[in-house]
């Protein structure tokens, strides 16, 4: 219990560092971590292969697409991000308060527990190989578009 409480005070960390740094890279480096964190919690529901797709794209695809388009884009000038920063914290001032006080809300309520049936060894991959084609479709799609976006992106900027 106290590690997944730890897990997720890490997951929600991650994810409000990648919203409020005003630094892209920093900014993909928490959005990578928040997905590995994400992943680490879909591992710990039994859910492999839902964990390995987040992985996968989350922390793997998504960070490197936007890596490359960094690459590809010019710094702003000190004044420009100045009043970046300026505005960003206009924007999300309120959001530390409100994190804190769903926080306290949820360690206030105490819901009942429901049961949850053992999954039977296999019963994800006859799921996944025999009655979600279109879904398993959809995921390659995405890694394969992925990809080819990549691809585009890095030859484009070699010209």
């Amino acid at each position: 219990m106290a590690t997944d409480i730890l897990i997720l005070g890490m997951l929600i960390l991650a994810a409000l560092a990648a919203v409020m740094t005003t630094r892209l890279l920093r900014c993909v480096i928490g959005l990578a971590v928040t997905s590995a964190m994400a992943s680490v919690v879909l591992f710990r529901l039994d859910a492999p292969l839902a964990a390995v797709f987040e992985l996968s794209v989350g922390a793997g695809l998504i960070p490197a697409i936007f890596l490359s388009v960094i690459g590809m884009t010019e710094r702003l000038t000190p004044e420009a991000e100045l009043a970046r920063r300026r505005e960003k914290l206009r924007i999300y001032w309120a959001l530390p308060v409100i994190v804190v006080l769903v926080a306290v809300a949820l360690a206030q309520v105490h819901l009942p527990g429901l049961p949850v049936p053992p999954a039977e060894a296999g019963e994800t991959r006859t799921i996944m190989w025999n009655l979600r084609h279109l879904d398993l479709l959809g995921q390659i799609l995405v890694l394969v578009g992925g990809a080819f976006g990549v691809v585009s992106l890095v030859k484009e900027f070699d010209r």
